[in-house]
């Protein structure tokens, strides 16, 4: 795996720009419980935002060791299904990704090429190429943090199909938390 810090100019913009904000008493409190904070928003007319934060009691190298093993992206996330590197260069890779989901009792199977770029043991980015979304992107952080890591997953989707942006919302927030926490115990196995 080869993985190097990426110039500035030749870093792809994160998703969500600003400072990041300190976390008040009780988030930290509900990091350090295993809590999940999740901020969800619209994003464009059909598609939604969310921002994941967890706590995870493990080294930031030991998890970006795990994390950018992609063909183990299956065992973090159970909705997908197949998560294939196509090529590697450098602190580049491209990636095909599967994925099964239900939703509103339709059962849809997606498929997407991302483009991923990696900022060594600090960020992960992905970037649609093509796939069964109008626009996709993923930004992966992780930062030293109360004698652990904190790992921030921010996802922007837009689905081909019309669904309204609150319904995409709603979906998100019920379960990005759990996906967060099937990944945690996996990277802590």
């Amino acid at each position: 795996m080869v993985s190097s810090a990426l110039t500035a100019s030749a870093r792809p913009s994160l998703l969500f720009r600003g400072t990041p904000r300190s976390h008040s008493n009780q988030e930290v409190a509900a990091l350090h419980r295993g809590r999940i904070l999740v901020e969800t928003s619209p994003h464009g007319m059909t598609g939604a935002a969310v921002t994941a934060k967890m706590y995870v009691k493990a080294a930031r190298a030991d998890i970006w060791a795990q994390l950018t093993h992609y063909p183990r992206w299956t065992e973090f996330f159970p909705n997908i299904t197949r998560s294939e590197v196509l090529t590697s260069h450098q602190n580049s890779h491209r990636l095909y990704q599967v994925g099964r989901k239900a939703f509103l009792a339709i059962a849809a199977e997606v498929e997407i090429y991302l483009k991923v770029y990696e900022d060594a043991f600090h960020s992960i980015q992905f970037r649609l190429e093509k796939g069964t979304f109008r626009d996709f992107g993923a930004d992966l952080t992780l930062q030293d943090w109360q004698n652990g890591t904190l790992l921030t997953y921010t996802v922007q989707a837009t689905p081909l199909i019309p669904v309204p942006s609150f319904l995409v919302e709603q979906g998100m927030r019920q379960d990005l938390p759990s996906n967060m926490e099937h990944m945690r115990r996996a990277l802590c196995r």
